[in-house]
């Protein structure tokens, strides 16, 4: 879909170098450029940008950075302790995706800007799949949700521009997010100011969405269960690849493996169900030994061409096999270990809003016997949002009992919580008392505004149970919900829920707008932050109409692709993916944690 050349990202110092690299830009990296490449570019020794003093004997050093202060210093105390001991090299910086003015003021008053070049590396869409594509920014979470930095509107503008100029306009365009309205006025305004670039063309995509994440955190707060998501959760997909030991590979060695669409055997289970996938596997272990079955009674010719053209795939596909069924074992001892059937139930038990006490129990017990302090945290969260906040008496509870279990040092994580809405406690004002007491008074005011004003102070809280029931997200169904034919998407959470950001889209899908969904977006708090931006559509096909780029700014899960893959099948639309960076609950809770693993 795109290509690199390293000279693209400004790694143009001709002769030997030594490239000091920042860790979260390494996978990214390591999809376009491996070692061997980048050994043809000269570059001899490579390490990584660390808190630690590095010793390089090289003349020229390279520095692939996110724009960060801290990177800054890292490099400005390199370069003034080369000044001290007289030594002369080349430095050049390379800024991903960006360079931002801050960084190049600390380097200015670090005394090194005119010692270093400076240029950037734009990168800002890495296809990890035919239909997924990643900004690789996993800090855009906790950068504007927690800390309210609007630093990569610019980024995601950019990379929205670089999608319309590939494949033409977009004729309609719906967000809901505060981001999302951001990030939709500065493309617009690139858009214009290249205007032409465009015009004339036709639209290859007919559709597209922005989301924030804060829409729906439930979602992202939910444990995974399709194939994909369950992968992500227990061995941590990076960049599309993932990283299998030796208790999956059955040998003594790691194995880095790529999973995307060209692996067959985790193309068929990926949207799967977990309890459908061993079933399916062991059924294709079957038919695979039946075909190597077949070389029995061949002639020599007829074995010639088997070894030639058959034999090679299949033992590909044996691997992959045995990869796979080795990866479901492992995540089944991991996931028995952890008793997963009473977690499962406790959080559905959450999403319908029933036996509270009983979950609460559970959560208690979760954090006194020290299963994972992410894990707890991942449970208290979605206990407040699915509760628009935690009842004073339990958020005190609850929060002295974590701090006892696992730690003082866990204090500012519950601040940073509570400022990016995640655990909240309900004020006094949010009461049933409180709001009765509200409503009684304006039974004699007859002013209008005055509604708005009494009932402010529920305006920044979840709503979930309303929301869930105006969009039907806890399906009704009677006897058991059949997982091998799903009839619906909320098989992604087991038959529970219906993903909130998917039901969205399938509305306003369905709706052509947000007509109709006046009450939704009030309870989502976004009555002023949603957008449709139509242009005529008489220049799209009807092919183009049934593709829709959906953009997640914030992450996006495993389990919200497949929901939408299913939709897609179900309603004949093809959906692309572009997020900022996959996400999942424990991602999440890593970027609120002041508390580093």
């Amino acid at each position: 879909m795109m290509t690199w050349k390293l000279d693209d990202m400004g790694l143009g110092l001709p002769g030997k170098k030594d490239l000091f690299i920042e860790a979260d830009l390494m996978s990214p990296l390591d999809r376009i450029a491996n070692v061997s490449i980048l050994k043809q570019h000269e570059v001899d020794k490579l390490y990584k940008v660390e808190n630690k003093p590095a010793f390089s004997s090289s003349e020229q050093l390279c520095f692939l950075v996110r724009p960060r202060i801290k990177n800054m210093r890292y490099i400005a105390n390199l370069v003034n302790a080369d000044k001290l001991a007289g030594r002369t090299r080349k430095y050049k910086v390379i800024f991903s995706p960006q360079k931002f003015y801050a960084c190049e003021m600390v380097l200015e008053e670090e005394g090194i800007y005119g010692d270093v070049s400076c240029d950037e590396w734009a990168f800002s869409l890495l296809p990890l799949d035919v239909d997924l594509l990643s900004m690789e920014l996993p800090e855009f979470f906790r950068d504007y949700f927690l800390e309210g930095d609007q630093r990569w509107i610019n980024t995601v503008a950019q990379a929205l521009h670089l999608l319309s100029t590939l494949y033409g306009p977009f004729p309609n365009c719906y967000g809901i997010g505060r981001y999302a309205k951001m990030s939709h006025e500065l493309w617009r305004k690139l858009e214009e100011e290249e205007d032409g670039e465009t015009k004339g063309r036709r639209p290859e995509i007919g559709h597209i969405f922005l989301l924030d994440r804060d829409v729906d955190f439930v979602t992202a707060l939910c444990s995974q269960v399709v194939y994909e998501g369950l992968v992500d959760d227990t061995f941590r997909i990076k960049c599309g690849s993932v990283d299998f030991g030796p208790e999956v590979t059955s040998s003594d060695k790691s194995l880095k493996v790529l999973l995307n669409a060209e692996d067959k055997v985790f193309h068929e289970i990926r949207n799967e169900h977990f309890s459908n996938v061993f079933s399916f596997l062991s059924q294709k272990a079957r038919n695979l030994q039946a075909q190597y079955d077949r070389r029995r009674g061949m002639d020599i010719k007829q074995m010639k061409n088997f070894v030639s053209q058959e034999l090679k795939g299949l033992k590909q596909e044996h691997r992959l096999l045995s990869l796979h069924i080795g990866a479901c074992e492992s995540i089944m001892k991991k996931k028995t270990k952890q008793d997963f059937q009473e977690l499962i139930k406790t959080e559905h038990a959450l999403l319908e809003g029933f036996n509270i006490r009983e979950s609460t129990s559970y959560i208690e017990e979760h954090i006194d016997r020290q299963v994972s302090p992410i894990e707890s945290l991942r449970l208290m969260c979605l206990l407040s949002i699915t509760e628009n906040g935690l009842i004073p008496k339990d958020y005190r509870s609850l929060k002295t009992q974590y701090l006892q279990s696992y730690g003082p040092e866990h204090l500012l994580t519950f601040s940073n919580l509570r400022r990016a809405g995640l655990l909240t406690e309900q004020a006094p004002g949010d009461t049933l008392t409180a709001v009765e007491s509200k409503v009684s008074k304006l039974v004699t005011d007859k002013a209008a505004g005055k509604i708005t004003d009494a009932f402010s102070s529920l305006a920044k809280r979840s709503n979930f149970r309303a929301i869930s029931k105006k969009l039907n997200l806890i399906p009704r169904v009677d006897g058991e919900y059949d997982l091998k034919v799903p009839r619906d998407m909320a098989y992604v959470f087991s038959g529970a829920y219906v993903p909130l950001s998917c039901r969205i889209i399938e509305q306003v899908l369905e709706r052509r707008g947000w007509q109709g969904l006046d009450e939704v977006v009030r309870l989502l708090n976004c009555s002023e932050l949603v957008f449709t931006d139509r242009s005529k559509e008489d220049k799209a096909s009807s092919e183009s109409l049934r593709l829709i780029l959906v953009v997640f700014l914030g992450g996006c899960t495993f389990s919200e692709i497949s929901a939408l893959r299913f939709l897609g099948r179900e309603k004949g639309y093809r959906f692309i993916f572009l997020t900022t960076a996959v996400t999942n609950s424990a991602r999440l809770m890593e970027a609120m944690s002041e508390v580093k693993a």
